[in-house]
C-alpha cells in the first residue's frame, strides 16, 4: 500500500496528539554504541580483505592536457594488477542532484590534482608504490586562471536584482555603511575520507560508499558508468561526516567500479587526507561587498550585497551568498550582483550552509558596524529592522520566532553587561568584548519516501535509503515511528542507508529529518487509518501507547488484534505551501572573546546561540547539530583557510595538521536555547531544518566580539592574529 501527501495546504499538529510521548524527548543516538565501540562498519571496511586496492595518480598542473601515460613500466611492478585510463573517470565530483551529469575525465586538465589513472594492486603499498611512479606527460595552457583574480567575472543576469533605488538612498541615509569582506575557501574536513568498495555480479554493480544522497547517487554512479541505474545498488548504512562533500559521487565511486569491472573482483579505493582535500568539493572563496542605508534612528532605507564567487568552467553551482539576505532584514532600495570567476582549481560546490555560512559573516559584521556607527544597540538595531512580510516578494512569514531568539538569547547571554565602547574591559593581559549576529536559514521539503512496517508481533520496522552522516537519523526515524503506533523505541527497527529502500530526500539542506521523517509520518499516520478500520473505529479515536491500543476504557496489546503485519509506503512532496510562505528557521548568537594585548591571540570563552526552528524532534540531537554548527563558525571566525598556491593553484595546507579546524581547546563550553515552535506549511511534522542554522552567523559573533574587545575590524577572514595585532592598542 502506498500513501501520497502533498503539502498543498498548512498540516494540523497531529503528532502533537499522539501517547507514546517520546518526541522532543532527549534521547541518545541508537547507533551510538556501535560507533563509540568501533562495530559500526564505514564505507572501507566492508570488505574482507581480498579486495584489490586503488590509488589515484593525479594531475601536476592547473591546466593542459596529457599526452602520454607510462603504462608499461608501471604495470610491470609487483603486485600491480591493472591501470585504468578510462575516459569515465571522474574529473569533478558530481554535485549530488539527478539534474546534473558528473563531469568526467578524458585527456583535457582543469586543476591541479585532478585524477588521472587509477593504479591497482594486491595491497595499498603497492598501489600508491605505483601510481607515484607512473609518469604522466602534459602539454600545459598558458592561460591557467588559478587565482580569482587571473579570470575576467561572469555575470549571473539571474541574481542581478535591483528594488528601489539604493545608490540614492545610500546618499539621503543618516548612517550608511559600505564594506568588502573577504571569506576564503574551506574543504568540509569529515573525519571519514571518501571510501568505496565496488563489486560487480554479472552486470550488477554493487557499492558500499560513503554518501549522502543515495537516490541521486545511483543515478550519477549508472550515468558516468553508462549502465542502468536499476543496475546499480549502493549501500551507505554509516557515513562520517560529510558536510556536503559526499552529496554526489566522486572519483573513487566510480574509479573502484571501472577496476571491479575490468579485473572482474572487488576492489577498494579509499581516498587519502590530501586527495579529498584536493578532488573532493571545496568551499569558494568570496569577496562580498555589502551596503546599508538607515535612517537617524536606525530603520533600514536600503540594503545591497554583492558577491564575488569561483568555480571551474562548466559548473552550474555558484555559492549562493547572498540567500539570507533577501529576507532577514527590511528595506524599501534593494540591491544584488552576483558575479563567477572561473578558476583552474578544486571544483566548488555546497559545503554546510551553502550561502548563510560566508553570506552572513558580511552581512552581520555590516550590521554591527553600523549599529556602532549608529549609536544603536546591536541587538536593538536588528529589531528594529524585522520585516513584516518578505521585504521582495511580500510573502507572509510561515512562522517566525526571530525577535524572541535576539531577546531571550541576550537575556539569558547577559548582553546588558556589554560596553559599548570598544576595548574598555580588561582581565591582565586580555581585552574582553562581546559580539553577536543574527543566524537564519531557509526550509526545505524535499520529496522523500519511506516503507513502514507494523509487524504482528507489536514491533516495527522502517526501511529508506535515507543516510545518517551523524545527524541522528536512526534515532529520529525510530521516534516518529515509536509516537505515531504507540511503541517503546526499542520495539522499532530502523533500516537506512541502501538503495534497494524506498528513495529518501538524502542528508542535506537542513531537511533531512523534516521530509524523511515526513514520508515517516504519512506511512504510520495510513497504518493508523488501517487499524482503525479494522477495530471498527475512526482514526483519531484510536490510542496507541506502550504496545497496547485503548478503546473503550480497556486496554489490549497491540499483538492480539493484528493477525497480519502492516505495511504502508509513505510518500511525501512539497506543494502550494512551499511556494505561498517564506519559510525559515531563525535564531541568535552570542560570543564573549579574550583578545591578548600581547600577541592578537583570540580565544573564545564562551557562546550561547538561541534558536526557533519549529518543533524540535529530539532535544539532544539537535542541540548536538547547534554545536557542531557553531564550532563550525569558530573555525570560520578565527582559523579556517584553504591556501592555493597562486604559482599553480595546487593547495598548500592539504592535511588536517595545516587546515587548522578547531579542537578541544579552541571550544569554551556551548549553550544551545530552544524557542518552543510550530510550523504547520513546513511539513506534517510542523519542524523545521537546524543542521545548517547553527552555523550561520556564528563567526561574525566572534568577530564583532573581537571589535569590542579591541576596536580592531577585521573583514578579512578568518581573524588571525597577524589581522589583529597592527591594530591593537599601546599596552
Amino acid at each position: 500500500m502506498t500513501a501520497h501527501l502533498k503539502l498543498d495546504k498548512p498540516q494540523s499538529d497531529r503528532l502533537g496528539d499522539m501517547a507514546q510521548g517520546v518526541i522532543g524527548r532527549e534521547t541518545p543516538r541508537r547507533e551510538g554504541p556501535l560507533k563509540v565501540t568501533g562495530r559500526a562498519p564505514y564505507a572501507a571496511e566492508v570488505g574482507d580483505g581480498t579486495e584489490a586496492v586503488g590509488v589515484f595518480a593525479r594531475a601536476t598542473i592547473a591546466k593542459g592536457k596529457v599526452t602520454k601515460i607510462g603504462l608499461d613500466a608501471v604495470r610491470a611492478l609487483p603486485g600491480v594488477c591493472a591501470v585504468i585510463t578510462d575516459e569515465r573517470l571522474l574529473r569533478n565530483p558530481a554535485q549530488g542532484t539527478a539534474n546534473t551529469a558528473p563531469v568526467q575525465g578524458g585527456r583535457d586538465v582543469a586543476y591541479f590534482g585532478q585524477p588521472i589513472a587509477l593504479v591497482v594492486a594486491e595491497t595499498y603499498e603497492q598501489a600508491r608504490h605505483a601510481a607515484h611512479g607512473l609518469e604522466i606527460a602534459y602539454d600545459a595552457a598558458e592561460d591557467a586562471a588559478v587565482t580569482p583574480e587571473d579570470a575576467e567575472p561572469e555575470s549571473l543576469e539571474s541574481k542581478q536584482i535591483d528594488i528601489g533605488d539604493l545608490d540614492t538612498a545610500m546618499s539621503h541615509a543618516a548612517h550608511s555603511m559600505d564594506a568588502t569582506y573577504t571569506t576564503p575557501s574551506q574543504n568540509s574536513a569529515a573525519m571519514e575520507p571518501h571510501a568505496s568498495i565496488a563489486v560487480w555480479k554479472g552486470d550488477e554493480l554493487t557499492l558500499h560508499g560513503s554518501y549522502q544522497m543515495l537516490k541521486f547517487n545511483r543515478n550519477e554512479l549508472a550515468d558516468s558508468l553508462g549502465v542502468d541505474p536499476e543496475k546499480v545498488q549502493i549501500k551507505s548504512p554509516y557515513v562520517g561526516g560529510g558536510f556536503g562533500s559526499k552529496l554526489g559521487i566522486a572519483p573513487e565511486a566510480v574509479g573502484a567500479a571501472l577496476a571491479a569491472k575490468e579485473l572482474g573482483r572487488a576492489v577498494r579505493v579509499v581516498l587519502t587526507r590530501p586527495q579529498v582535500f584536493e578532488a573532493t568539493m571545496r568551499r569558494s572563496e568570496t569577496r562580498q561587498r555589502v551596503r546599508l542605508a538607515a535612517d537617524a534612528d536606525g530603520k533600514l532605507t536600503g540594503i545591497g550585497h554583492s558577491a564575488w564567487v569561483s568555480n571551474l568552467v562548466g559548473e552550474a553551482f555558484s555559492e549562493p551568498v547572498a540567500q539570507a539576505t533577501h529576507f532577514t532584514y527590511g528595506g524599501a532600495n534593494r540591491s544584488y550582483r552576483h558575479l563567477i570567476h572561473r578558476v583552474n582549481r578544486t571544483c566548488a560546490g555546497s559545503m554546510r550552509a551553502p550561502g548563510e555560512a560566508v553570506g552572513m559573516l558580511a552581512l552581520e559584521n555590516a550590521m554591527d558596524e553600523l549599529a556602532h556607527a549608529a549609536g544603536v544597540d546591536p541587538v536593538e538595531l536588528r529589531l528594529k529592522n524585522i520585516p513584516d512580510r518578505h521585504p521582495e516578494d511580500d510573502k507572509p512569514y510561515s512562522s517566525r520566532r526571530f525577535a524572541d531568539c535576539l531577546t531571550e538569547g541576550a537575556r539569558a547571554f547577559g548582553w546588558h553587561k556589554r560596553n559599548p565602547t570598544p576595548g574598555q574591559t580588561r582581565d591582565g593581559e586580555w581585552l574582553i568584548g562581546l559580539g553577536m549576529a543574527s543566524a537564519a536559514r531557509g526550509n526545505i521539503l524535499s520529496e522523500s519516501h519511506a516503507r513502514v512496517t507494523l509487524h504482528s508481533d507489536g514491533t516495527a520496522t522502517v526501511e529508506t535509503d535515507m543516510t545518517d552522516i551523524g545527524t541522528g537519523t536512526y534515532t529520529i526515524l525510530g521516534q516518529i515511528t515509536a509516537e505515531m503506533l504507540g511503541l517503546p523505541l526499542d520495539r522499532v527497527n530502523v533500516a537506512l542507508g541502501d538503495t534497494a529502500f524506498p528513495p529518501a530526500s538524502g542528508s542535506g539542506g537542513s531537511w533531512g529529518a523534516g521530509s524523511s521523517g515526513s514520508a515517516v509520518f504519512v506511512a504510520c499516520q495510513n497504518i493508523r487509518a488501517a487499524l482503525a478500520e479494522k477495530l471498527g473505529m475512526e482514526e483519531d479515536q484510536l490510542t496507541l501507547t506502550e504496545g497496547s491500543v485503548i478503546r473503550n476504557n480497556t486496554r489490549e496489546p497491540l499483538s492480539a488484534v493484528l493477525d497480519d503485519d502492516l505495511t504502508v509506503e509513505g510518500h511525501i512532496e512539497p506543494g502550494d505551501t512551499s511556494e505561498e510562505v517564506q519559510q525559515a528557521a531563525f535564531g541568535a548568537h552570542f560570543a564573549e572573546v579574550a583578545v591578548s594585548a600581547v600577541t592578537g591571540e583570540t580565544r573564545v570563552r564562551r557562546m550561547l546561540g538561541c534558536f526557533a526552528a519549529g518543533r524540535i524532534l529530539n532535544e539532544q540531537t539537535a542541540r548536538s547539530q547547534c554545536h557542531g554548527g557553531m564550532i563550525f563558525g569558530i573555525g570560520a571566525a578565527l582559523t579556517e583557510e584553504l591556501v592555493h598556491d597562486p604559482r599553480d593553484g595546487h593547495i598548500v595546507n592539504h592535511n588536517l595538521a595545516e587546515y587548522h579546524v578547531p579542537v578541544n581547546l579552541d571550544i569554551p563550553q556551548l549553550e544551545v536555547m530552544f524557542l518552543e515552535e510550530r510550523d504547520a506549511h513546513a511539513n506534517p511534522l510542523q519542524s523545521k531544518g537546524i543542521g545548517e542554522l547553527g552555523i550561520s552567523g556564528a563567526g561574525a559573533a566572534v568577530t564583532n566580539a573581537i571589535f569590542n574587545a579591541t576596536g580592531v575590524r577585521v573583514r578579512d577572514y578568518p581573524a588571525t592574529l597577524d589581522k589583529v595585532l597592527p591594530g591593537l592598542p599601546d599596552i
